[in-house]
């Protein structure tokens, strides 16, 4: 931010957030430049067969607004929140608050769009930009002070539409305010490419991933060696020399189950892992949200599972997307949804799970109900589809390699990951800096070329 300078001049706003600003800005509340939640009375009765946009919640994100739905306007005029072309929309409902899902409504279907209830309309009037008041809604101050008024319990908190109306802000002249508007439309624009840029490197990444990690498993690490058709029309050829063996003469198979909730003796200080599907969130399992008693195990259908079990989820909407799988390091047990396979000593427990982990796609289409929608796992597909099986020897050079390999990969996406972070605590920074008037832009003139987009990333970067 040291390459702007600031305002000559500056006055006490008289406001604990907003503390010194311009001399020649103005305080007000947003109530007064900004009409919340439009009347839908407005709205002339010839126009309730038309055609409208629609908007759920979930197509609202920060400067987005994915318009691929239509309603006639009469079937959402009751429960759902009316909008026009120029409107600022912003999301009242956490977590999507807090993620600044907010945007200017704009090419809408003849002009009007209807949308979640969880959404607030600000309508500015003559006196403010509506891009700037789009960009003043994004500044700290504002945030906290909105998510710490939430109101509701763990989901469901809202902003309360007082707290919005009431929160005083600074403003400038309309031509002021329209040249930090363009200000920030460019700058947020150069770091918003560069983010994009940067995910764009992580989605890489996980597809070179997948790409590794499934031809080690299915094709080895010695590219000379002679090769065999495997009988898998997805699988194709594999290492001469590997074996092709169904799943149910490698590991042993073990359900789970809930021990009920009725019986608190069960879940009160528990202190055995209890795996349910939500947990399934990384490779090692050692720890779990919820824990039984040894006296569930005794008494209900759930089971331990000894460590080193290759552990999946075998009944979940999930399985529609990908196949959560898992290894324990410690003694657990788990629910219904999952299934424990306990390999023989054919298959070590980490070649099973990163041949599962490199070929997802195809796996889902074999181990589901032809016809049905994937959201649990044959057991008789599961147990009868063939895994390649590699001498012990290879298959643990196969895994070193692989994590040698993962490990590289996993540096770089931390890498973007934090050049991501630190682009976007600058774009907050720049958005803050200029809306609340501690950077002067007024004599800012737009580059008529790109080459400033090194300077971002460097800054953003250094």
């Amino acid at each position: 931010m040291s390459k702007y300078q600031a305002y000559p001049k500056y006055k006490d706003s008289g406001v604990e957030w907003l503390k010194e600003i311009p001399k020649d800005w103005s305080v007000v509340p947003l109530k007064y430049i900004a009409e919340l939640t439009p009347k839908k009375s407005e709205l002339e009765e010839s126009i309730m067969s038309d055609k409208c946009t629609f908007l759920p919640m979930e197509k609202l994100k920060l400067n987005s607004i994915t318009l691929d739905e239509t309603r006639t306007v009469k079937d959402v005029y009751d429960g759902y929140t009316y909008f026009r072309n120029g409107d600022v929309l912003i999301a009242k409902v956490t977590p999507c608050f807090e993620n600044k899902n907010m945007a200017i409504a704009a090419d809408l279907t003849n002009g009007i769009g209807f949308g979640s209830s969880e959404i607030y309309v600000l309508r500015p009037n003559d006196s403010i930009n509506n891009r700037f008041l789009y960009y003043r809604l994004q500044e700290d101050n504002f945030m906290a002070v909105a998510t710490g008024a939430m109101t509701g319990a763990g989901g469901l908190k809202r902003v309360p539409s007082e707290t919005v109306n009431n929160f005083t802000i600074a403003i400038p002249t309309t031509n002021e305010q329209n040249q930090i508007a363009a200000f920030l439309d460019h700058e947020t624009a150069k770091i918003d490419t560069l983010i994009g840029k940067q995910q764009q490197l992580i989605e890489l990444l996980k597809e070179k991933r997948q790409a590794v990690i499934s031809h080690a498993v299915t094709k080895g690490l010695n590219p000379q060696a002679p090769m065999k058709d495997s009988g898998v029309e997805w699988l194709g050829e594999v290492p001469e020399h590997w074996d092709l063996t169904p799943l149910k003469y490698l590991c042993n198979f073990k359900g789970g189950g809930t021990p009920t909730k009725d019986n608190l003796n069960y879940w009160t200080n528990g202190t055995i892992p209890w795996v349910s599907p939500k947990d399934m969130k990384s490779f090692w399992i050692n720890k779990t949200q919820d824990y039984v008693t040894e006296l569930a195990v005794k008494e209900s259908s759930t089971n331990i599972i000894f460590e080193g079990s290759l552990m999946m989820v075998v009944r979940s909407g999930i399985l529609q997307r990908t196949i959560p799988i898992a290894i324990n390091t410690v003694p657990v047990t788990m629910n219904q949804d999952m299934k424990a396979l306990l390999f023989n000593n054919k298959m070590l427990t980490e070649y099973a799970a990163y041949f599962i982990i490199g070929n997802i796609p195809q796996l889902l289409l074999e181990w589901s109900k032809e016809g049905a929608t994937v959201e649990s796992i044959e057991h008789e597909y599961l147990a009868n589809s063939y895994f390649p099986v590699p001498p012990k020897e290879e298959q643990e050079k196969i895994i070193c390699t692989i994590m040698s390999q993962l490990e590289l990969f996993d540096n770089l996406e931390t890498q973007a990951q934090q050049a991501i972070k630190l682009m976007q605590e600058r774009r907050t920074a720049l958005i803050s800096a200029a809306v609340t008037g501690k950077i002067d832009v007024r004599n800012w003139i737009a580059p008529t070329t790109s080459s400033d987009t090194n300077e971002v990333q460097q800054e953003a970067t250094a």
